[in-house]
Formats: C-alpha cells, sequence, structure tokens
C-alpha cells in the first residue's frame, strides 16, 4: 500500500494486520479498511485489535476498538450482507483454544458509523442444542431453536470405542449426553447467486469430549427484517471406509 495512512502504521504501533478495499460507507467510493493490533514478540497473538476505516472520499479516518480484541491470525472479508448494495464488514479472529472457537463479528459502515450487526456471543446465546446417546449406537442430537432433531448413527465407529459405552446387546451402560460447541467457522456464501451474502456458521457436535468429534451443526443465516435469521440447518457427519 502506498498511502500515507498506511506508511504511518507500519512504522509505528500498533501495526497493521489485516486489510481490505471497498465502499463500506454508502457514497460509491471504496474505502480503505484496515485491522490495526499490537505484535507480541515471538508469538503469533495479536492483541488491541481494532477496526479502522479510511473514508474514501474524504480522508477521513475512523475507529472501532473491538470486543473482544485478542487473538490469532484476524481477517477481513468485505461483501453485501443486507441487501443494500454496500459492503458489510465480517471480522474473524481465532481464539487458539481446542475447540477451534473463534470469535465473529459483521458491521455495518454506512455514513462512517461502526454498527455490530452480527455478534457470535449473541449468537451462541441464541443456538443451543442437546446431544444425548441413544440404544443401539445412535447419538440424538436435538436443535432448540428451531425444534429439529437428528440421528447420528455410529455404530461404524471402532469396536473399544463402542464397548466403552454400550453392552453387548447395544444397550447403553448409563445415560450419557454430549455437546454442541460454541461458533467456530463462519463464512460468507452467496448460496442463491443474488449478489448478497449469506452466512454459513459452524458447529461441532463432541461426544464425551472434545475430541471425540460425531459431526457439525452448519447454520445458514441470511438477512431478514434487520437482523440475521435462520433460513437452512444441516448435520454434516463423517463417513467410513468401505470395508
Amino acid at each position: 500500500m502506498s498511502d500515507p495512512y498506511y506508511r504511518g502504521l507500519v512504522t509505528s504501533q500498533p501495526s497493521i494486520v489485516a486489510f481490505a478495499q471497498g465502499d463500506v460507507t454508502g457514497d460509491g467510493v471504496s474505502d480503505n479498511v484496515y485491522l490495526t493490533g499490537v505484535r507480541t514478540p515471538d508469538s503469533p497473538f495479536i492483541q488491541q485489535i481494532t477496526l479502522v476505516v479510511q473514508d474514501g472520499s474524504s480522508g477521513r479516518v475512523t475507529q472501532a476498538p473491538l470486543q473482544d480484541n485478542a487473538g490469532y491470525n484476524p481477517t477481513l472479508f468485505l461483501g453485501d450482507f443486507t441487501g443494500n448494495k454496500v459492503n458489510e464488514i465480517l471480522i474473524s479472529i481465532d481464539t487458539g483454544g481446542s475447540g477451534g472457537i473463534m470469535y465473529h463479528f459483521v458491521y455495518s459502515y454506512l455514513n462512517n458509523v461502526a454498527r455490530i450487526i452480527f455478534n457470535y456471543k449473541a449468537y451462541n446465546e441464541l443456538y443451543s442444542y442437546m446431544v444425548t446417546f441413544q440404544d443401539q449406537y445412535k447419538v440424538e442430537v436435538v436443535s432448540e431453536r428451531n425444534k429439529m432433531k437428528y440421528i447420528i448413527d455410529i455404530s461404524t465407529r471402532d469396536k473399544e470405542y463402542l464397548d466403552e459405552i454400550y453392552q453387548a446387546n447395544g444397550k447403553l451402560k448409563q445415560p450419557m449426553s454430549g455437546f454442541v460447541n460454541p461458533l467456530s467457522g463462519l463464512y460468507p456464501v452467496d448460496f442463491d447467486g443474488n449478489h448478497v451474502y449469506e452466512l454459513l456458521a459452524y458447529q461441532k457436535i463432541a461426544g464425551r469430549y472434545n475430541a471425540d468429534a460425531l459431526g457439525y451443526i452448519l447454520n445458514t443465516l441470511a438477512w431478514s427484517r434487520n437482523q440475521f435469521a435462520l433460513s437452512n440447518q444441516n448435520v454434516a457427519i463423517f463417513g467410513s471406509s468401505i470395508q
């Protein structure tokens, strides 16, 4: 980048950790969108991550500190999520935890005013699940938000794993529950080709412990009536090799 604002940041702290260009203010002129942060010496960990927008018309710079502003590999994506023909800003930050959990935000920046229209915390509170092992090598997953039930067949898992949970007749040795992780991946996808992006949200379904992965909840969220609403839900499972 050659603009003075960029050169000033790379020569001082904080530094630029992500950059994208596009009209986010709604005036039809491309803007410069940055994430800045303080890098940790000898570590990929970044702190004090801040959203910075330089208006393409006026050169005016505005900042919006993030609610959760520390992590790894912060990224930016600009796209129209609301159908107003102006780009919104998708921010994703790895937490570094073993569960692959991430921070995700979508900001509207119309008229140089930052407004959060998607917050991963609100999503995690809204979408809850129950995971219950059942007899005959099955796991029931219930999505409480939309009252949907899914059955995962785990009969192809290795014998040692199944023997720890089930009796020889397929009955559970004792009641057992799993869980669904908070939001990890959040991806922009234009499913219907109308140039408006949906959000595809991934959440891992786990069994007895986090590494005991059973599959993923895939929620498609589309903008409706000034919020992101669930438009489609699937459960993805792992295959097994044909013997």
